[in-house]
């Protein structure tokens, strides 16, 4: 990749660092979609050295984490009580029609992470998504409780159960952040 090539990649995703989600990270400051990308990579990183995930490429996993919310650089973060399938189409069309523009080894590597991701069949991909889900709870506990809709008092809870399922880890690390949750709720945190 050239310089030129690798600047014009890097100017699309630094909308990221400045395009925010629906979670505040500090009274005043919404949680900018990068804030949301490095925090999940940072998990996969720390969880690369358990057990249960000794068998999965976590290089890989980090690799998804990082590119994962990409197509939000053209369409913006939409709340997931919000966001339709029109939009997830939307965000992944934007998404392909980028990389196309890659020189040929990252366009490569890039459609054949998407794909991967978009499957949730192989190991890597399912953590990738159990943290994509987790981050976002933990980064809305982390808010402040006035910050959140009412509907989001039940979503907090249910938000990612499904996604964690298949990992010992990640149900325990769940039932943890609901804990979190129900204490912040009744005012204990």
């Amino acid at each position: 990749m050239n310089p030129e090539e690798l600047l014009k990649i890097l100017s699309v995703a630094a909308s990221l660092k400045t395009n925010t989600r629906h979670c505040y990270t500090e009274p005043g400051r919404k949680e900018s979609i990068a804030d949301h990308s490095w925090r999940i990579a940072l998990m996969a990183m720390l969880l690369s050295g358990e057990e249960e995930f000794a068998g999965a490429d976590m290089n890989k996993v980090i690799r998804m984490c990082l590119i994962h919310d990409l197509g939000e650089a053209f369409t913006g973060d939409i709340p997931t009580f919000e966001k339709k399938g029109t939009d997830e189409k939307a965000e992944e069309q934007f998404f392909d029609e980028w990389v196309k523009g890659f020189p040929l080894r990252q366009r490569e590597e890039w459609q054949a992470l998407l794909e991967e991701m978009k499957a949730l069949e192989s190991k890597e991909a399912r953590i990738y998504k159990a943290l994509d889900k987790l981050e976002a709870v933990i980064s809305h506990n982390e808010s402040d409780i006035s910050t959140w809709l009412p509907l989001e008092y039940e979503l907090q809870l249910v938000y990612g159960k499904e996604e964690v399922e298949f990992s010992a880890y990640f149900k325990e690390l769940k039932g943890q952040i609901d804990q979190w949750t129900r204490e912040k709720i009744r005012g204990e945190r």
